[in-house]
């Protein structure tokens, strides 16, 4: 469907003809009209879909002339809020559009002055929004359209009693949309508590996945998986890739590891501050920068052309995070390759990633340390020949001649191809500190069984399965959130990098449910 067909105006339509959209996709088509209609609508899509076109479109159309806050939008990261403040405003320009970002890490004092000046859409990260609301800061009395952005990362960061906290603090009489790409009971639950009547779309599973990933996973015991992953660095030599770890800790370690061992790595998490998360994001889009180390919510929104491979060192604790990783390769018809590590322990994990993307991965064995060296050397034998082209041996001649009385040709050419491999950083020290296991899917936590074995994968470039030997399961769960968080927002996302929450700990059925939110009605989108 073309966006003139969906009840835009013309000024919108002009603005997103600029932007070079022609269709709407999914998730825009069926939440537009809606949402125009006054709807409250919970939206279920992975990142990618155009979810932020999807409620931002309607939002712009319905402002009006006032400088009142008229629109909220909630978001999970800094990171998202920008990118979604960024493409508002350049959607509602031609309208005149007054779109702010209000974040932490950022100086407050200057987000007050933009509001002091009067805006239409406020996009902000939970805590910082509660400071303003605290401070008296931003006038929430006028807003007409509240939107839950990726609601399910927010849960997992501990955001719930934010989340609930600024429900309260807008109008009762409001259009509320919810955007997630998973939908756990917490957030059904929300649903019902704070939405009227909301209809639920769905993206259908076949839009989670994409055939340009070739899709491999490697069996590997906890101890030899960073030893592992550099190899298979060595020798698959990505041109740009992402490694996703579960916590900062797993981030800050692994960057520092594949610093040692000589790759160009940098990570980013809710830790960072905004000036360094910008930098690091830059040089990595820039190329500067070959391996970008993250966290799930880190990379939220993070969209980044060029990234050839995707590595999950730690397989994520939900099927529909595999899908959002893997999707920052295999994009713009390019094809992409992702590579999951998993222990015995976690097959269940990978056996639940197959079922959702319907698509069996192949197993990938692990490379030796020979191969890696061998990858090492062919790479250094173009770098060299690319040096010994563009040098002037005029300018070293007295050099090149002292060199030649001590060593004869082989032995120089055999040293600058070593100096340019940098094969003693292979061996560089670095052990990872151990990870809490995810739940057992089976026994749940604290359960315990021996891993259950895989059949061996033959065929395609994949090759046979884990040389090695095979390990037993462990069940110990991992830890969920307890207390009250306070503090920044950094200091709230501690929750999700210590193990991410399923919903369990939800305590959305505080205080009393207002009347006639109670109706859920669910659409299917088969499309």
């Amino acid at each position: 469907m073309k966006f003139s067909e969906l009840g835009l105006t013309e000024d919108l339509l002009t603005a997103i003809e600029k932007h070079g959209y022609v269709e709407a996709t999914p998730i825009q088509e069926e939440t537009i009209p809606l949402t125009l209609a006054g709807k409250d609508v919970i939206g279920q899509a992975q990142t990618g879909t155009g979810k932020t076109a999807a409620f931002g479109l309607p939002i712009l159309e319905m402002l009006d002339d006032s400088k009142t806050v008229q629109a909220l939008v909630v978001s999970p990261t800094r990171e998202l809020a920008i990118q979604t403040q960024e493409e508002l405003f350049k959607l509602g320009r031609d309208k005149h559009a007054r779109v702010q970002a209000v974040f932490g890490g950022a100086d407050i004092r200057r987000q007050i002055d933009g509001l002091k000046r009067g805006v239409n859409i406020v996009v902000g990260t939970p805590g910082r929004l509660l400071d303003h609301i605290r401070r008296g800061t931003i006038d929430l009395s006028h807003v007409r359209t509240l939107v839950l952005d990726e609601a399910d990362e927010m849960l997992n960061m501990g955001f719930l009693e934010d989340i609930e906290s600024i429900l309260k603090a807008v109008p009762d009489e409001r259009q509320t949309l919810l955007f997630s790409a998973t939908m756990p009971a917490a957030i059904k639950r929300i649903g019902v508590q704070f939405m009227t009547n909301p209809e639920h779309i769905q993206i259908a599973a076949k839009e989670l996945t994409t055939d340009l990933v070739d899709q491999y996973y490697v069996r590997v015991r906890e101890p030899e998986k960073f030893d592992t992953l550099t190899r298979i660095l060595d020798v698959q030599q990505p041109a740009l890739s992402i490694l996703f770890g579960r916590t900062k800790r797993r981030v800050d370690e692994l960057t520092r590891g594949l610093e040692l061992r000589g790759f160009q790595a940098a990570g980013i998490h809710g830790d960072l501050t905004q000036q360094k998360r910008t930098q690091v994001l830059k040089s990595f889009k820039a190329g500067e920068i070959k391996i970008l180390v993250a966290t799930d919510v880190a990379a939220r929104g993070l969209d980044v052309s060029g990234v050839t491979h995707v590595y999950n060192f730690d397989i994520p604790q939900e099927s529909e995070s595999y899908v959002h990783r893997i999707g920052r390769t295999g994009r713009a018809g390019a094809h992409g390759t992702s590579v999951t590590f998993v222990t015995n322990a976690e097959l269940d994990y990978l056996k639940d990633i197959e079922k959702l993307t319907k698509k069996r991965m192949l197993a990938l064995k692990p490379y030796t340390r020979e191969e890696a060296i061998a990858a090492r050397m062919k790479t250094a034998v173009a770098d060299v020949d690319a040096v010994v082209k563009s040098i002037d041996p005029d300018l070293v001649s007295d050099q090149v001649d002292e060199l030649l009385e001590k060593y004869d040709a082989k032995t120089m050419a055999a040293a600058l191809l070593a100096a340019s491999a940098n094969i003693s950083e292979m061996d560089a020290d670095f052990t990872l500190t151990r990870e809490r296991p995810l739940p057992n899917k089976k026994f749940g936590r604290g359960g315990s069984r021996g891993g259950g074995y895989r059949g061996k994968r033959e065929g395609g470039n994949g090759g046979g399965g884990y040389r090695g030997r095979r390990e037993g399961g462990s069940g110990n769960g991992g830890g969920g959130y307890r207390g009250k968080r306070e503090g920044s927002d950094s200091e709230r996302r501690k929750s999700y990098d210590r193990g991410a929450r399923t919903g369990s700990g939800d305590r959305s059925q505080r205080g009393s449910k207002p009347a006639g939110r109670r109706q859920f009605v669910i659409r299917d989108n088969k499309d």
